[in-house]
């Protein structure tokens, strides 16, 4: 399961970027991006999303 950012909520907060341990998520054109390749499926951007934007898939 990889997360999945919803461009429409998606605020560009970085609140996700900064929680990320494996450092899989970065801003790109004022949204989030997750690195499926990076990411360790852990769920930290999705409890920490105030925008709820972020979901694992």
């Amino acid at each position: 399961m990889t997360a999945i950012v919803d461009k429409e909520k998606c605020t560009a907060c970085e609140t996700c970027v900064d929680e990320c341990p494996a450092a899989a998520i970065t801003i790109e054109n004022e949204k989030a991006k997750v690195d499926a390749e990076l990411c360790v499926d852990c769920g930290s951007c999705v409890d920490v999303c105030p925008s709820e934007a972020i979901t694992l898939e």
